[in-house]
This record gives structure tokens, sequence and C-alpha cells, in this order.
């Protein structure tokens, strides 16, 4: 049971971390467009437009937190790397599984948290203040939604974890 629930999630998250790094890049190159964009123009015709400035701070949101989970199962999120350095093998195995399952955790939280802010949100109607309309709350969906695939990433990795721990207790190499 735990085998295939695994596999699943290994190939669910394989597809959301390819459209996650996929649209981070996207991101990317929307928002140095969009400042180079504002340059030319202001070079150009001494004139510039306020939502090329704004709209990369307006994007962050969807860079940063969709990229949670993607970021968490390469061990390429900030991590201090002292104590898995002084413990034994085993035990950073057991350190793993707490981290994993904490992230879990957190991601449940702030996954309700920030569907209650963007339902807020939406109820309030507010627009985000650029040159173009956009409702605020399509910046705050970031928020659920990056949380998802944190828990989603979590769970794949604290079910691995807690098979390393399996096998550790029958004696096999791990």
């Amino acid at each position: 049971m735990t085998a295939v629930l695994l596999k699943a999630l290994r190939t669910l998250n394989g597809g959301l971390e390819f459209l996650t790094v996929s649209m981070a890049t996207g991101i990317v190159a929307i928002m140095v467009s969009a400042l180079c964009g504002s340059a030319l123009t202001r070079f150009v015709s001494g004139n510039g437009y306020d939502w090329f400035i704004e709209l990369p701070p307006a994007l962050v949101p969807w860079l940063v937190f969709p990229i949670l989970g993607p970021l968490l199962r390469r061990g390429a999120h900030i991590q201090v790397d002292l104590l898995p350095a002084l413990i034994s093998r085993s035990a950073n195995i057991y350190l793993q599984f707490f981290s994993y399952l904490t992230a879990l955790f957190a991601s449940v939280i702030f996954f309700l948290a920030g569907l209650e802010a963007t339902a807020l949100f939406k109820l309030m109607g507010q627009m985000m203040e650029l040159e173009l309309d956009v409702p605020l709350w399509w910046m705050y969906l970031a928020f659920p939604v990056g949380f998802v695939i944190l828990g989603l990433f979590s769970l794949e990795l604290l079910l691995e974890t807690a098979r390393k721990l399996a096998s550790l207790k029958k004696g096999e190499a791990v």
C-alpha cells in the first residue's frame, strides 16, 4: 500500500516539479523583461509605465511559494548542516523524518491560512494598485497553491524516510 502511494506521489511530484520550475523560469523571464522594457521605454520616450516596475514584486509570491516543494525535494532549501554532521546515520534519518513531518504539518496550517486570506480578498473585491486591473486575491492564491505542493512533496519525503526507518529497524542497509 505504501509502495503504491509512494510511487504515485513520485510521479505526481515529478510532474509538479517540472511545472513549478518551468513556471518559475518563466516568471523570472517576465520580471527581467518588464524591468528591461521599463528602462528601454524611459530611455526612448522619456516616459515609463508604472506597471513595468510594479509587475515583478507582484509576481514574487508566484515565484517563491510554488517552488518550496521542489526545493525541499532537491535539498536546495536553506538548512543548517551542523547537527547532521555530529549525529549517527540512524539519528540523521530520525531527524529527517521529524523535519519532513514538521514541513507537512506546517504546509497544512499555512495552506488553510492562505486559503482563508485568499477567500477574504476575493470577497472584498480589492484590486492591486497597478495600471492594470488585477484582483488582489490572484496574488494571494500563490500561498495555498504553494503549500499544497509543499505538502505533497513533504508527504513523499516523509514516506521515503519512514521506509528507511523500517529498513533500519529490520537491520537492513539504508
